[in-house]
C-alpha cells in the first residue's frame, strides 16, 4: 500500500526545511518566495521500535519499515489558482498523494520574509484552502460539462455521477471544501477518480521555534488547534530548525538530544502516527531469518486481505493466519517457544487485524 503525502504551504513558513529534515534530502530552503521550483519527492521509513526488537529474536538479516512517500511543491499564494507564483503549477504533482499536510508558520523572526507580513495562522490556512478550492473548482467544472455529454443516453449510472458533479460544483463554487460534502458511501467512491486536492484529509503541521515546542504560550498554536478540531483534521506542533539539526543525528545521539529537550518524538514520529490515524491504517509486522518487516493495511481489514498486501496469490489461497500480538511474542522470545505454550492462535478468515500482530500466512495457489 502506497501512502504518500503532499506538503503546502505559504512560501517561508518551513516547508522546505521540514521535507529536507523527513527525508534526509537536501533541497534549497532558502529566505525568499519561490526557492523550491520543481517538485520534489522522498520515500522515508515510518519509525517503528518494534522491529529492531522483533529482529534480534529471529536473527534477521534484512529490516523493512513501512514507508510513506511526501512530496513538497513551491509555496503557494493567493491568486496561485491564476497563476500567481509557482506552486500552481505543481498542484497536479499532489493530487495523487493521499492526504495533505499543510505546513502553518506560528513563529516570530523578523530575518525570515513572512508573504503577508505578520503571524497569522488561520489567515495563512483560508489563503491556501481558497487556491486549492479554486483549482478543484476548475477541475470539477471541466468534469461536469464532460459528464453531460455523457448523460444524453440517460443512463441511470451516467445521470447519478453529473448530479453529484453538480453538487461539487456548487459546494466548491461556495467556497465549500469536497471533504465538507456530505456523501455516500457509493458517492464517495466515485468521487476519488477525480483526485479532488479539497477532498483529502489534512494534517496541520505548526511550525514553532525552539522555545515554544509546547506551543502552549503561543497563541497562534491555540488557534491553529483549534481550528484543526472544528474541521476534524489532525494537528501537530514540530521545529522544522531543530528537524534538520536531528536529520543529521545518529540513532542513539538523536534519542539522547530529544530527551534533553524533554521530547519524546521526533517530527517524523508525529507525523507518521498522525498520517496513520488520519487515514485509519494500522502495520502488523512479519519476522524471521531472512527478513522483519512491517505492513501498512487499513483498519478493519481481514486476514486475506491483510495476506493480500504480501502477495496477490497469499489473498486467493488464503487458508488461515497463525497469529499472536507483538508483546506476547516479545515475552516467548520467538515463533517456536510462543507454539509450544500454545499463544498462536489460528485465524481464518473472518478474522479482524489488529496493529502489531505478528503473522505467518498458510495458503495454497
Amino acid at each position: 500500500m502506497t501512502l504518500s503525502i503532499g506538503i503546502v504551504g505559504l512560501p517561508n513558513v518551513g516547508k522546505s526545511t521540514l521535507f529536507n529534515a523527513i527525508t534526509n534530502a537536501s533541497v534549497d530552503a532558502q529566505n525568499y518566495p519561490f526557492c523550491t521550483i520543481e517538485p520534489n519527492s522522498g520515500i522515508v521509513p515510518v519509525p517503528d521500535a518494534r522491529l529492531e526488537v522483533l529482529s534480534k529474536i529471529s536473527g534477521t538479516e534484512k529490516l523493512i519499515y513501512a514507508t510513506i512517500e511526501f512530496v513538497d511543491i513551491a509555496g503557494l499564494v493567493k491568486g496561485a489558482s491564476k497563476g500567481e507564483g509557482l506552486g500552481n503549477k505543481f498542484l497536479a504533482n499532489i493530487r495523487e498523494t493521499s492526504a495533505i499536510a499543510h505546513v502553518v508558520r506560528c513563529f516570530d523572526d523578523d530575518n525570515i520574509i513572512h508573504v503577508h507580513g505578520k503571524v497569522d495562522p488561520i489567515g495563512d490556512i483560508e489563503t491556501i484552502e481558497l487556491e486549492l478550492i479554486f483549482a478543484d473548482f476548475e477541475v470539477a467544472q471541466k468534469a461536469y460539462d464532460n459528464q453531460q455529454k455523457r448523460t444524453k443516453t440517460n443512463q441511470k449510472d451516467e445521470v447519478k455521477k453529473l448530479e453529484l458533479l453538480q453538487k461539487v460544483v456548487d459546494a466548491l463554487g461556495k467556497n465549500i471544501p469536497v471533504r465538507a460534502i456530505s456523501l455516500d458511501e457509493e458517492d464517495s467512491v466515485t468521487i476519488r477518480q477525480y483526485q479532488f486536492l479539497t477532498a483529502k484529509p489534512v494534517i496541520y503541521v505548526g511550525n514553532v521555534d525552539e522555545d515554544h515546542l509546547d506551543g502552549g504560550s503561543l497563541d497562534a498554536v491555540q488557534k491553529l488547534r483549534e481550528y484543526a478540531q472544528s474541521t476534524n483534521a489532525e494537528c501537530i506542533i514540530i521545529c522544522a530548525k531543530l528537524e534538520s539539526e536531528l536529520a543529521s543525528m545518529a540513532p542513539a545521539e538523536k534519542t539522547e538530544f530529544l530527551a534533553e529537550l524533554g521530547i519524546s518524538d521526533s517530527g517524523l514520529d508525529q507525523l507518521s502516527r498522525a498520517c496513520f490515524r488520519l487515514l485509519g491504517l494500522q502495520t502488523y509486522l512479519t519476522t524471521g531469518v531472512k527478513e522483519t518487516r512491517a505492513w501498512t493495511i487499513r483498519v478493519g481489514d481481514t486476514a486475506p486481505k491483510a495476506a493480500g498486501v504480501i502477495h496477490t496469490d497469499f489473498e486467493k489461497g488464503f487458508i488461515r493466519a497463525n497469529i499472536i500480538g507483538y508483546e506476547g511474542f516479545v515475552s516467548c522470545n520467538g515463533w517456536k517457544p510462543a507454539k509450544e505454550k500454545g499463544l498462536v492462535r489460528q485465524e481464518g478468515k473472518e478474522y479482524i487485524m489488529q496493529d502489531g500482530d505478528v503473522v505467518e500466512f498458510l495458503f495454497n495457489v
